[in-house]
């Protein structure tokens, strides 16, 4: 592995290969957020608790001070506002990630949508950036479209876990297929593939 890629990873794992990491990525596709405001005074506040890293876009990621909590910054984005809230389009460059000061890199990849060929391709192309540049790649695999009837299911699931791996990502978030009911759509899942 890569030296600057298993440094990278270091810093967002912990010795027993654990780790918290929070999005809060969610201001692009929903707009103001509550409870995402104050980004700097959140970031502070999951130090405090012992968070390990935190998955920011990049207007946001310049503006705050990581406080040696883990950066990765997100390179995928929709609206709920758009014509195609399912398709992903990168807004950021692994280059740009880099002189942030990122620690990993994270997309988005809805499987199953109608222009689910397009963000793999763009997957594909970001993978190679990270390997290139020693950059842990997360991926959001999440099984969405017209043909999933379950986003549940451990099949489905495991098919799009699968399908993060083989284009080349160092951590998979996707759908957690244990779910209780009442909790649904709230739980993920992060596997770690180091």
């Amino acid at each position: 592995m890569n030296v600057g890629k298993k440094r990278r990873l270091e810093r967002i794992f912990r010795e027993d290969c654990k780790s918290v990491i929070v999005p809060m990525d969610h201001g692009v596709t929903l707009g103001p957020v509550r409870g995402l405001m104050n980004m700097q005074e959140i970031i502070d506040k999951l130090v405090l608790g012992g968070a390990d890293g935190i998955v920011l876009h990049k207007g946001i990621a310049k503006k705050i001070e990581t406080r040696g909590i883990g950066l990765i910054t997100h390179l995928s984005a929709s609206t709920n506002l758009g014509s195609d809230p399912l398709w992903k389009v990168q807004v950021c460059s692994v280059a740009h990630a880099v002189r942030l000061g990122a620690d990993g890199i994270s997309i988005h990849v809805n499987v199953g949508a109608p222009r689910e060929g397009e963000m793999l391709t763009d997957m594909a192309l970001i993978a190679d950036e990270c390997e290139e540049l020693g950059m842990p790649l997360l991926a959001m695999m999440y099984p969405r479209g017209p043909k999933i009837t379950d986003s549940n299911d451990v099949e489905v699931v495991k098919h799009v876990a699968r399908l993060g791996a083989e284009l080349g990502a160092d951590i998979i978030k996707t759908n957690y297929t244990a779910v209780q009911k009442p909790l649904g759509k709230l739980c993920k899942a992060v596997l770690f593939l180091w």
